[in-house]
């Protein structure tokens, strides 16, 4: 029985045999059980086996296809099924006039064959129509019509261009953690016999699919099945293509808890370091860190009529304008379509799509992609593992940049959109004269009273003097003929800012000359006689302008070292000297200085001094640069040795003046200067950190060169003479070390500034 046994399973091959260690049986040919039951015990254990017929399949593909196996060759291999019912046409709103012309052409061809009678021509002319518009509507599509059509329902998806661009297709599933996202379908096929990863998102063809899908949006189980087959094929050397279609992650509370975030900068993070090329190809619409999160490639195609956004127009508007109404608005400014963001080179590419749509031939579309990816791949292909990494670094650290100051190529500009200026209306002279008239009597008026000068009024009418002069000048330019020369000037300024270096001298001479002979040729412009009248009009007013702020800080300053001095007279401890004081000059009956003893003589300065520092440091700590402070004598004391030390001060100033002056004509201070002109006026209104520090560094030499030309022995001396002659005689303050012999109670004159006088 057991030679029986062993010769019926002679010829058996190996993937026929059931093997099984557990069991204990090797060899059990399943073909000679049929359907028939094994119960066979050892060790009281017991296998049961039951064969179940069912179609045969060569996996994974089939040597010999039957090209007329319902579903595709392939259909074994994936979920993905065709669908049983056709689905509806789906009209949007801008497609309206469209299908009303769609409409006519099938009610003239039913009439043609209910009546037998000949509209060939009606129809030709309304087909041609028809094509006309057609072509007209989607060669100017808005960029809210482009992603109206990106959500089409009838838009082919991920599967639909895989199977129709591919020999071969094996769908991966799972992320090895237990979970399978059916939002992200991954898988391995071939093009023209080379390998690829495929991974896509994939939205429903309807609704039961959409539900399944869950509408293209992936929670973080995706990104993790797509992160290990990205490592997969990094491994395996295939290269990547990716298709984007989410409007964005699943944003769901069970998927942040999961780490949805984690997920996608995971999946940011190992696509900047994989190793093999990577594409990725946007077929509808990709919706911020959703799509980014397999986007991060080498190279970025659109299909002509896809969208990428970092907010939907929708979210964007609700954001902004508060009113989902505002998104096709949104729409424009966001530079979502596949044209502008080839432009702003975040895409690389434009895939052409058929006028309709993708959905209006999904087969020409999906031919068109398999073109795309073999010519880029051809492309990368050729970049070694270092090359494409910093390939793939560079692309989207340059996303972004720009330069400010750098003319436009005039071959640019051709498709720039102008912008609309709005013109200023401009002042007639009668009329510009009559206002500064007016303004003229309001300050007029309030010159008596303490009322200030109307602010606002001159305000105004100086920067309608200011319009009316520039114009008045661009004018005369015109007239002169220099206009082109001073528009070549700027162009040469405006580079050599952009270029971040020192203006060339020859540069500098240019400007000089231009100005020089603008400045010959001004008096003969027909306009010279406006243009001196409104010159004038504006520096009178900028002076009274000028007079008034000038007031105002006065008296602002006026009041501040009034309180100053009240809070340091008002201090309890000056007053309690004070009062102190004053008992002990009555207590002795003095009636004059001279009947004082030296002791309380003593007493008397040093309060004074104390007062006199008080005083002085206020005046510090409210940030007042303190030349001194003396007293004005009350009883009609002789002024002649202040006026004397006055003196003395001053001519100390003026050698001081005249030796910073022979110092700054110096040739090498001078040159200094010159560089520092030239910096600043490079720099403009907002300068940058290398400029601020080259102008720092000027200005620092500059300075040291004038503090060593005061710090002269010369000079030295006299200032020790000065100081040694007030201080002699106890009558000045100075800021180091204020000292004096006026009384508490006298008044005082504070020099401050720039040799500004408040009483």
């Amino acid at each position: 029985m057991a030679a029986s046994s062993a010769a019926s399973l002679t010829g058996a091959s190996a993937s026929d045999l059931l093997r099984s260690s557990t069991s204990g049986f090797s060899g059990v040919p399943l073909r000679t059980l049929g359907r028939s039951h094994l119960f066979l015990k050892k060790r009281d254990f017991t296998v049961a086996s039951k064969l179940r017929k069912v179609k045969k399949n060569e996996y994974p593909w089939p040597d010999n296809p039957d090209p007329n196996v319902k579903g595709g060759v392939l259909s074994h291999l994936s979920h993905f099924k065709p669908l049983k019912e056709k689905p509806k046409p789906v009209t949007l709103e801008f497609e309206k006039p469209l299908v009303d012309l769609q409409k006519k052409i099938i009610d003239v061809r039913k009439m043609a064959n209910e009546t037998g009678l000949d509209f060939s021509d009606q129809i030709l002319s309304l087909e041609s129509k028809y094509q006309q518009a057609l072509k007209d509507l989607y060669t100017h599509l808005t960029p809210i019509q482009r992603v109206n059509i990106a959500r089409h329902p009838n838009r082919p998806t991920f599967l639909d261009h895989i199977f129709n661009i591919t020999e071969k297709f094996v769908e991966l599933h799972g992320d090895r953690a237990g979970y399978d996202d059916p939002a992200i379908v991954t898988g391995i096929g071939t093009i023209d016999g080379k390998r690829y990863m495929f991974i896509g998102h994939q939205k429903g063809r309807n609704t039961k699919e959409n539900i399944q899908r869950n509408f293209g949006m992936p929670t973080p189980h995706g990104y993790r099945k797509a992160l290990r087959l990205m490592k997969y094929a990094d491994h395996h050397r295939f290269p990547i293509v990716t298709f984007i279609d989410t409007p964005g992650a699943y944003a769901d509370l069970k998927s942040e808890e999961l780490g949805q975030g984690e997920a996608i900068a995971h999946n940011l993070r190992t696509m900047f370091g994989l190793k093999v090329p990577v594409l990725s190809i946007v077929i509808g619409e990709g919706g911020s860190g959703g799509a980014l999160a397999i986007g991060c490639a080498n190279k970025l195609l659109m299909l002509e009529n896809a969208v990428f956004y970092v907010a939907s127009p929708e979210a964007c508007a609700a954001i902004l304008w508060k009113s989902a109404k505002a998104a096709p608005k949104a729409a424009e400014k966001l530079k979502i379509t596949a044209n502008e963001l080839c432009r702003l080179q975040v895409a690389d590419g434009v895939i052409p799509e058929p006028l309709g749509g993708a959905h209006a031939d999904p087969s020409w579309t999906s031919q068109q992609i398999k073109i795309a990816i073999n010519e880029t791949m051809d492309e990368l292909s050729k970049l070694n593992t270092e090359d494409l990494l910093q390939h793939r670094h560079d692309k989207f650290r340059k996303i972004g940049g720009f330069q400010e100051g750098i003319p436009i190529d005039p071959k640019k500009k051709i498709n720039m959109k102008k912008r609309d200026i709005p013109v200023a209306r401009r002042i007639p002279d009668a009329e510009l004269e009559a206002e500064v008239q007016k303004l003229k009597q309001k300050i007029l008026e309030t010159k008596g009273s303490s009322a200030e000068p109307p602010r606002l009024d001159l305000d105004d009418m100086i920067k309608k003097l200011k319009k009316e002069v520039d114009h008045e000048y661009s004018e005369a330019i015109k007239a002169v003929g220099l206009t082109d020369r001073l528009s070549k000037l700027k162009e040469e300024v405006t580079k050599a800012n952009s270029q971040n270096q020192f203006i060339d001298p020859l540069l500098k001479d240019k400007i000089e000359k231009l100005k020089a002979e603008f400045d010959q040729g001004l008096s003969a412009a027909p306009n010279y006689g406006k243009l001196q009248s409104k010159l004038e009009m504006l520096k009178e007013l900028s002076k009274v302008k000028h007079m008034s702020e000038t007031k105002n800080e006065a008296a602002t300053l006026k009041q501040e070292l009034k309180t100053i001095f009240d809070d340091v007279l008002n201090n309890p401890r000056i007053k309690e000297n004070y009062e102190t004081l004053k008992a002990e000059i009555q207590s002795v009956g003095a009636s004059s200085p001279s009947d004082l003893d030296d002791e309380l003589k003593k007493k008397i300065i040093e309060f004074n001094k104390e007062v006199d520092l008080q005083l002085a440091n206020a005046l510090k700590s409210a940030g007042l640069d303190v030349k001194y402070v003396k007293a004005k004598p009350r009883d009609g004391r002789d002024e002649s040795s202040l006026s004397e030390y006055e003196s003395k001060i001053e001519e100390l100033n003026k050698d001081i003046e005249k030796e910073i002056e022979y110092s700054v004509n110096s040739s090498d201070v001078k040159s200094k200067i010159e560089l520092l002109k030239l910096e600043v006026a490079k720099a403009g209104d907002t300068p940058d950190v290398d400029s601020n520090n080259r102008i720092a560094a000027l200005v620092q030499q500059i300075k040291q060169s004038l503090v060593e030309t005061v710090d002269s022995s010369r000079l030295k001396e006299k200032y020790e003479n000065v100081v040694s002659k007030v201080s002699s005689e106890n009558g000045s303050l100075k800021a180091e070390d204020p000292a004096g012999d006026s009384p508490a109670n006298e008044e005082f004159t504070a020099k401050v500034g720039a040799n500004r006088n408040f009483s």
